[in-house]
Formats: structure tokens, C-alpha cells, sequence
């Protein structure tokens, strides 16, 4: 059945998964966290992705990342899930997504191998089996449509969307163009800008008409991410340029000096903040004192140039 496409306006939330000191999942923390994004004004959740750390969590810890998710929510905002890995673990995740409640499901890309565009195709469809809960198709790594492939999705009812964290535009765009020709649920298709730090690239995305994005800065500093979030709504380039210049740049810069810091640093920075997150579960690896102390400083500098923007501040 077609799906409706309600509740993904607004900034999209992906709340961490936090851990104990040996590395389980903490629950009451996690309970907290989600409670905070929603107080903040996320207009969805997005729980056990890719920033909740998917590849490291069991199905049980999913499940119950799940449930404690929707309990503390209750009916607020929508609550879409994590689901991916090989095509037996996607369809069992799908599955689990739908039998626990959730909104939606992100299908994150097959693990370790790809496939010709049909492939990948009848990988989504095999992953949906006979749930019909919405699904987005994260388009990235082992997962990069074709704009024939992605006008393919249209024939799976359960698919609403793509999000692109591959980072081409130029392919992007062909995608965009492509669905929205082939008319019918293709007019109504969602495309979201899934890049690490995705408000450095959000112009260039709603230029091409992906305007949707996921912000992992809301998971620290929310306030931040809201009002560069409304700046790009306003087309207020002035205050785009301030907040990049005065916060994202360095973070994007401090980011991509190691490996998997566009959750690492997440982590660290909600922990500066006082939130109760835990460190990452390996390969993941923490910032050094150094990296800590300029990722303390990037903060201080964006709270007082949304200060100097006359909202907020330290």
C-alpha cells in the first residue's frame, strides 16, 4: 500500500545510543536523550541509524532502543528505526521495525558487498518482503542508485524515499529529475540530504530540491542546528554564512581528521555538554585531550555567534 509521508518536516533527529562503562547499552540515558530531542523540537526521530551506531547493536538492543523510544515519545513525533546489513538481517530488521511499532524504517546499505543497480533494487524488495511499513533507502557506500534504479524504488509501495549520503550532486539531481518525471508516486517521492554534518552541503541540496536533511549537531547543541535550520528555511544567507563560518567549517575540519568521527565527535560533544552518552563501541575510536579541547572550543564558538545573532548563547 502506498504510504503517507507525514511527520518528516522540520529537523530529523538521530539520537545516540548511549553505553555503560563496559559497553552495554543504557537504556535510562537513552530514555533521557530521546525525551531531549523532542523538547528541542525535532520533528522526527530516527533511533539505531547511523548515529546510534546500527553496525555495532544486537537485534534485541534495537528492538528495545525501539520500544524505549516510542514509550517515552508516545504519539509526540513519529519514531522510524534502523534496519540493514546483509539481505536476511535487512528483511529480519524490517520485520522487527514493523512488529515494534515503528513509523518508519531507514534501510541502511548491504554489508560488504554490492551489485549491478537490479541488484540493489531487488535487494530493497527483498529487505520490505511483506511488511508495509514506509521505508527510506539510504543511498551511499554499497548502496549508490542509478537514476533508473531509483525511478525502480516507485514500483516498491512501501518505499516513500531515498536519502543520499553518497555526496554527489550532479547524480543526485539526474535522481531527483528522474522520479519526479515518471510522474505518479514519483511527484510525491522524499529525498533527504544524509551527509555527515549535512548542513555544510544543505544549500546545494535544496537547489536541486532536497531540502530534507538529518542534523547530528541537534544531539548537542539543538539550538544550533534550529536556527541554521530555520535560516535555510528563510533563505537567510547571512546567518547561514555565520554559523558555518563561525561553527560548522571548524567542526566539518576537526571531523574528518580521523575515522568515524562523524559519530565520535557527536558522542564527545553531547558528553561536553552533559548528556550521559558513553564513549563509542570499537572500531570507533574517541578524540584525543587535543581533539577534545578544540571540539570544546568550536562549541563556545558557535553559542556565542548565535549570541552575536541575537538568539541564544552561553
Amino acid at each position: 500500500m502506498t504510504q503517507p509521508a507525514t511527520g518528516l518536516n522540520g529537523l530529523l533527529a538521530f539520537p545516540l545510543t548511549p553505553f555503560t562503562e563496559n559497553l552495554e547499552v543504557n537504556l535510562d540515558a537513552f530514555a533521557h536523550n530521546v525525551e531531549t530531542h523532542v523538547a528541542a523540537g525535532a520533528g522526527a526521530l530516527f533511533v539505531g541509524c547511523g548515529t546510534g551506531e546500527f553496525s555495532s547493536l544486537t537485534t534485541e538492543e534495537l528492538s528495545a532502543l525501539l520500544r524505549t523510544a516510542r514509550e517515552v515519545v508516545d504519539g509526540r513525533v513519529p519514531v522510524w528505526a534502523g534496519a540493514g546489513g546483509g539481505a536476511a538481517a535487512a528483511r529480519a530488521g524490517v520485520e522487527a521495525a514493523q512488529e515494534g511499532g515503528a513509523d518508519g524504517v531507514l534501510l541502511l546499505p548491504p554489508y560488504l558487498v554490492s551489485g549491478p543497480p537490479s541488484g540493489l533494487v531487488a535487494h530493497v524488495r527483498y529487505a520490505v518482503g511483506t511488511t508495509d511499513v514506509p521505508l527510506i533507502v539510504y543511498h551511499r557506500a554499497t548502496s549508490v542508485f542509478s537514476e533508473a534504479s531509483a525511478v525502480a524504488l516507485l514500483d516498491i509501495p512501501s518505499v516513500i524515499g531515498i536519502k543520499d549520503g553518497h555526496g554527489d550532486v550532479e547524480l543526485m539531481s539526474r535522481i531527483v529529475t528522474a522520479v519526479r518525471a515518471s510522474g505518479g508516486r514519483g511527484k510525491d517521492f522524499l529525498f533527504f540530504n544524509g551527509l555527515p554534518t549535512a548542513e555544510v552541503s544543505a544549500r546545494a541540496y535544496a537547489a536541486i530540491g532536497v531540502e530534507r536533511y538529518s542534523s547530528a549537531v541537534h544531539c548537542y547543541v539543538p539550538e544550533i542546528a534550529a536556527r541554521f535550520h530555520r535560516a535555510l528555511t528563510e533563505r537567510d544567507d547571512a546567518t547561514m554564512d555565520a554559523l558555518l563560518s563561525g561553527f560548522y567549517l571548524p567542526l566539518v575540519a576537526l571531523r574528518d581528521e580521523t575515522p568515524g568521527f562523524a559519530v565520535s565527535l557527536v558522542k564527545a560533544a553531547a558528553r561536553l555538554r552533559g548528556h550521559k552518552a558513553g564513549t563509542v563501541r570499537p572500531p570507533l575510536a574517541e578524540p584525543d585531550p587535543g581533539q577534545l579541547r578544540r571540539l570544546e572550543e568550536i562549541i563556545a564558538s558557535g553559542l556565542d555567534t548565535l549570541a552575536a545573532l541575537g538568539e541564544g548563547g552561553r
